[in-house]
């Protein structure tokens, strides 16, 4: 046997060393920096981590301004409004009640109505003498007249609240269109439904007034037509 020449054995060598650094031939492209080993791959993954992240954040981000927003909403809706007309309204409506507790002679009371009837007003009076009738025509000429002037003082105070009415109006509409939130806006529309009460309050005052003092001359005449046919009876007789 014929001892195998050194080329063989070099090529014999050169193919095993091939062999083995076949498998990693078939591995990804690396490159080696200063010791620092480069991934593509690796690097890419990194980077589409990052951005996610970064869209995460920034998603975070707008919900902390949307709530920041919704906060700041919900203290403008929770603000009261700066103005206040109650104690203006409140005052009016006083004025108008005193102007009806001053009646005179027969005040805005069912038993005092009853009771100033019951003396002057009704048939039981008819057979009174010559002289009380005279004396009940006088006292029902005096609620006639006490009545219509209590009739010209209420409409007096109410129109005399007018101009307070208006000035309350100009600001509460003010208030309304400037309001910064829904309490606002609700507190301004509550005090114009005040207002619009107050004016129906002294409307309604306005109209009793008138309406007492009507109904006291009605039946003033009606009593007078009734006491004028009895005199006329009395006399005829005699």
């Amino acid at each position: 046997m014929k001892t195998p020449s050194l080329r063989r054995v070099l090529i014999t060598g050169s193919i095993s060393l091939a062999a083995l650094a076949g498998p990693a031939l078939t591995t990804p492209a690396q490159a080696q920096f200063g010791g620092i080993v480069y991934d593509p791959s690796n690097y890419a993954q990194n980077v589409m981590t990052a951005a996610r992240s970064l869209v995460q954040i920034n998603n975070q981000i707008r919900q902390i301004e949307n709530q920041a927003s919704s906060l700041v909403n919900e203290a403008k809706n929770l603000t009261s409004l700066p103005i206040s007309t109650l104690s203006s309204l409140q005052q009016q409506v006083q004025q108008t009640r005193q102007l009806l507790a001053q009646a005179q002679r027969i005040a805005y009371n069912v038993q005092d109505i009853q009771s100033a009837f019951t003396q002057r007003y009704n048939g039981a009076n008819l057979t009174a003498s010559q002289s009380q009738m005279v004396a009940n025509a006088n006292d029902r000429w005096q609620d006639s007249v006490g009545a219509f002037q209590d009739a010209l003082q209420v409409q007096a105070g109410v129109v005399g609240n007018i101009d307070g009415a208006r000035a309350s109006l100009d600001t509460l509409v003010n208030a309304s269109q400037s309001a910064s939130g829904a309490l606002q806006a609700a507190q301004a529309g509550n005090q114009l439904l005040a207002l619009q009460s107050q004016q129906l309050a002294d409307l309604t005052a306005a109209l009793a007034a008138q309406g007492r003092a009507q109904s006291l001359e009605g039946a003033r005449n009606a009593a007078t037509e009734a006491e004028g046919r009895e005199r006329f009876r009395r006399f005829r007789g005699n």
